[in-house]
């Protein structure tokens, strides 16, 4: 199994326009991930999937965001999973949700294809559990809670833990916890409910998003005070 119970998975991605925003960075990122313990990446894209490769062992779980990022843009078609297998990922990752696919095709249909002509697992992100046990009735190796809070109302700000709980309960697969997951009450918690592994981005890998996050926590006239 490429995710061993208890492993650790750090995304490496970069957001558009950000300062850490290149292959070669996330690249960096990687290594230091797999210093620090990680036991796999996921990374987005083949140009960054491949400098990551270039400079790990560690198994990667590849996607390929297209298109809309509204709808179904995780790696939505076939052919954008070839792109990032060609590139070294061992793991495929996928939209999972019932949300219509921007090909036409069936959930089940891109499965397959990924499976025979590719040969790589799949993980299926996922934001309920009906979409969990679809996913898994599609063929989908790993299910992941990645999108629960982003198809529609408001995004919690700590992870699913439920979703895990339930998913642990009811699909006979490995359950991957990932979104929102910060800190190491956060990890033990979706541990606790079932979860086969757990996915780390923004905390890790986003040096912005972690400034943001604590300079929030300060004063209110923190912007006025005299810094060395």
């Amino acid at each position: 199994m490429l995710l061993p119970a208890g492993s650790l998975v750090v995304s490496c991605q970069s957001i558009p326009g950000d300062p850490f925003d290149s292959a070669e960075l996330m690249a960096l990122m990687a290594r230091a991930a797999e210093l620090g313990g990680a036991a796999a990446i996921r990374a987005n894209g083949p140009s960054h999937v491949a400098a990551i490769r270039a400079v790990t062992a560690l198994p990667i779980i590849g996607i390929n965001k297209l298109g809309d990022p509204s709808g179904v843009f995780i790696t939505p078609t076939f052919e954008s999973a070839v792109d990032v297998v060609t590139a070294g990922a061992d793991l495929i990752a996928l939209d999972g949700t019932l949300r219509p696919r921007p090909d036409g095709q069936p959930l089940r249909r891109q499965i397959e294809r990924i499976h025979h002509e590719l040969g790589v697992p799949i993980l299926a992100d996922v934001d309920t559990l009906d979409a969990g046990l679809a996913a898994r009735d599609a063929g989908a190796d790993y299910v992941a809670t990645t999108l629960s809070g982003y198809t529609g109302g408001g995004t919690p700000t700590g992870p699913d833990v439920e979703l895990v709980r339930r998913l642990a309960a009811a699909v006979d697969c490995p359950i991957v916890a990932e979104g929102r997951i910060s800190a190491p009450a956060d990890v033990r918690a979706v541990c606790d409910a079932g979860a086969h592994a757990v996915v780390v981005g923004s905390a890790i890998t986003n040096p912005t998003h972690i400034t943001t996050r604590l300079a929030s926590a300060m004063s209110p006239n923190w912007s006025t005070r005299s810094r060395p």
